[in-house]
């Protein structure tokens, strides 16, 4: 009989073999060496296969200590979700859709928890917080696809990079930073300043001010 765990191990090697895109159902069953039918009753599509390999992978994350102080338990959980995000970046096309934490097991949850709880304790109301994860998500979600995308760049899958193409006349300060120093600074790691400048303007905009 086919094991939960087998079916994950045997699902994350023809991700790593072949990418996510070709990952099926059909393809699964052939790797494991049993007919389709018998995986159907594990998983009903290619999309609640993923989610089991995303849930199973999640699940195995240690969970750290955290901050007591709410500001910094917010960024210390959004930077636990953009670790992990950034180690698998396939996984972040897979849910990069709104209720995409409807999809997820509680064991995967933690990190959308300790975001929501820091964001409340700080003075925010539970919508806020929602507000406040979203927007947390979006700018992860962004940054880890974008690096992703341009280490391919890098490996050659993608055309080069270059602004040569910029008409000084028209647009004459992008045509001064040039695609070089464009390409250094993008090269740096600011995920963490971005953070806490995002989550310093998203609480200072959403809970109540003095009078």
């Amino acid at each position: 009989m086919t094991s939960r765990t087998q079916i994950v191990t045997a699902a994350r090697r023809i991700i790593e073999r072949d990418g996510w895109e070709k990952l099926t159902v059909r393809g699964l069953a052939a790797e494991l060496g049993i007919g389709a039918t018998t995986l159907y009753h594990h998983v009903r599509s290619k999309e609640d296969l993923l989610v089991l390999v995303l849930n199973h992978y999640l699940g195995q994350i240690e969970r750290p200590a955290l901050p007591g102080d709410p500001r910094e338990r917010i960024i210390a959980a959004a930077t636990a979700v953009h670790d992990a995000a950034a180690a698998w970046p396939w996984a972040v096309e897979i849910v990069t859709t709104d209720g995409f934490v409807g999809l997820l097991d509680e064991s995967a949850l933690w990190m959308v928890e300790e975001i929501l709880a820091g964001a409340e304790d700080y003075g925010c109301t539970p919508a806020d917080a929602v507000y406040i994860f979203r927007s947390i998500w979006y700018y992860t979600a962004g940054e880890v696809l974008v690096r992703a995308n341009t280490a391919r760049r890098r490996a050659g899958v993608l055309g080069p990079f270059s602004l040569d193409h910029i008409d000084a006349s028209r647009l004459p300060r992008l045509a001064a930073v040039g695609g070089e120093e464009w390409a250094a600074v993008a090269q740096r790691d600011t995920y963490e300043t971005g953070l806490r400048a995002l989550v310093d303007g998203l609480l200072t905009q959403t809970t109540p001010k003095p009078d």
